[in-house]
């Protein structure tokens, strides 16, 4: 006689005694802004040459009562940035239409679009 162990005739595992599946480890996850290519705030000294860099541009581009707001436009381009990283003209129509101010509700135009889209690649997300 062949025996036939393991095959029909086996109970059935235990649930209460199986090993489930690990859990994922969600603190190594990155979170869902940095999934969507939004980076970090960056440092002080960063978010210091940025700013400067924009208002060199065009003191219009920071809220001076809210200069997180110029901050966070340019780690959202960033998200774009990621999404075409070779359509230049597709970029810089996204920062003209994400860097507004009261009465540049239309963005301040290509030519300072581009330039404000190479601080945030600059200073923001230099990896993209």
């Amino acid at each position: 006689m062949l025996g036939l162990a393991g095959c029909a005739g086996q109970p059935a595992a235990d649930p209460a005694t199986s090993t489930a599946p690990a859990a994922v480890n969600t603190t190594s996850a990155p979170s869902a802004a940095s999934a969507a290519g939004i980076p970090p705030k960056p440092d002080e000294a960063t978010v210091k040459a940025y700013l400067d860099e924009l208002r060199a541009i065009d003191p219009a581009i920071v809220d001076e009562d809210n200069p997180d707001k110029a901050i966070n436009r340019g780690r959202d381009q960033c998200s774009s940035v990621q999404s075409f990283p070779a359509d230049q003209a597709k970029l810089i129509d996204l920062t003209n239409k994400r860097f507004t101010a009261p009465g540049q509700s239309n963005g301040f135009g290509p030519e300072k679009a581009e330039r404000i889209l190479a601080a945030v690649r600059k200073h923001i997300c230099p990896t993209f």
